[in-house]
């Protein structure tokens, strides 16, 4: 191995060992063969829609969707009892392992999950939650995979959404419940988890890091930034080293309230990074997030919800492991692009979402015109031909 490995090649080298089986591909002189992660099978959605664009001779629309759907992007694990989802995370590492692919998992079944909102449900208890998380870790085995540790899970606390007792015994349970999933996944043998760390236009570095602390993100690989939204790279990676630090400097006994945060001057900011290296890594979501973050019109609606749906938006840079910084493990496509985030009323009463005047599907279900927004404005453009 030449002694004049770039950065981006040790990281390369980190992360094939990491979470490549033990033959994955055809190694080169700086090392082995780039990290590819696992491409699903697609809903028939999906495929409906590539075959009518076909039919319809749009063929550029087509090639752009088809280029979309076999993109690596993360299968969500959730809805389903604990039997189907330990036989689902087994299929998935072995479909990968035959590739020679990371597969890249979400987590997302915790009681109370997402204020009971538009992607409500989770199991109903702190018992059937670790029932249910040691399944996901007998599915997935020593087999090298990512997870995605609950979204919203630390940023929607029951405490936030006015769900908890005087005493906070709905919040206390949800840490607890976290610091179980990582505790029991993050030691298998080929799985790195990363906890959600919201995004850069939610919570302060600060709060966000008190809260991380509290579910056991030292004892976790990471976290995750930007799931299932908008933000652009440069954000969200700002936002990634932001909070490792502010890690390392909380877990040392500092105090998260004197860490620069996203709102911070950048030049202060900078100047405490050089003080303060980062000590967890962190992974983001660029599936949606080529143009950016949607802000509504000025003054129309009482609660623009611009995570729902939002209009004119694209799908991002493809995922990769090859990042550049030695922090940002991976860039991924958690959210699955074309999926909707359910129907976003944006404060009004409905029944149609006023900026698209349809009625959005149901959170998960297929959005074929979302979708192929997604496509035509992708950054970078998806082939087409």
């Amino acid at each position: 191995m030449r002694r004049s490995l770039t950065s981006a090649a040790v990281l390369a080298l980190a992360l094939a060992a990491a979470f490549l089986p033990a033959a994955p591909g055809t190694a080169t002189a700086d090392g082995p063969a780039p990290v590819r992660f696992h491409t699903p099978a697609h809903t028939s959605a999906a495929y409906a829609q590539y075959r009518e664009l076909l039919a319809r001779g749009e063929r550029s629309d087509a090639a752009g969707l088809l280029a979309m759907i076999r993109t690596p992007h993360a299968v969500w694990l959730g809805d389903g009892g604990a039997a189907e989802t330990e036989a689902e995370a087994r299929d998935t590492v072995r479909a990968a392992a035959r590739e020679g692919t990371v597969p890249v998992f979400v987590v997302y079944d915790i009681p109370g999950r997402d204020c009971a909102g538009y992607s409500g449900g989770g199991v109903g208890t702190t018992a059937a939650y670790r029932a249910w998380i040691d399944a996901v870790a007998r599915g997935i085995g020593a087999s090298p995979a990512l997870v995605v540790l609950e979204p919203d899970g630390l940023a929607l606390l029951p405490s936030d959404c006015g769900q908890d007792d005087a005493a906070g015994t709905r919040t206390a349970a949800r840490y607890a419940e976290l610091g179980y999933a990582v505790d029991t996944l993050e030691p298998l043998a080929g799985t790195r988890v990363y906890l959600d760390a919201g995004h850069p236009g939610w919570h302060t570095v600060n709060s966000l890091v008190a809260r991380l602390i509290r579910a056991g993100a030292e004892r976790a690989t990471g976290f995750a930034v930007n799931v299932s939204n908008h933000h652009t790279d440069a954000a969200s990676t700002w936002y990634g080293r932001l909070i490792s630090s502010c890690l390392g400097h909380a877990t040392a006994g500092g105090d998260p309230a004197a860490c620069p945060n996203q709102r911070t001057d950048p030049r202060t900011a900078r100047d405490w990074l050089a003080r303060h290296p980062g000590v967890r890594h962190f992974v983001t979501d660029s599936s949606r997030n080529g143009r950016g973050p949607w802000t509504a019109p000025a003054g129309r609606y009482s609660d623009p919800q611009d995570w729902c749906n939002p209009p004119g938006r694209g799908v991002g840079a493809r995922p990769t492991a090859a990042t550049g910084d030695p922090l940002h493990d991976a860039r991924l496509w958690i959210k699955t692009p074309g999926e909707s985030d359910g129907l976003c009323l944006r404060g009004t009463a409905g029944p149609l979402d006023p900026e698209r005047r349809t009625a959005d599907p149901a959170a998960g279900e297929w959005f074929p015109a979302q979708a192929l927004e997604l496509v035509r404005l992708a950054v970078p453009a998806l082939p087409t031909v």
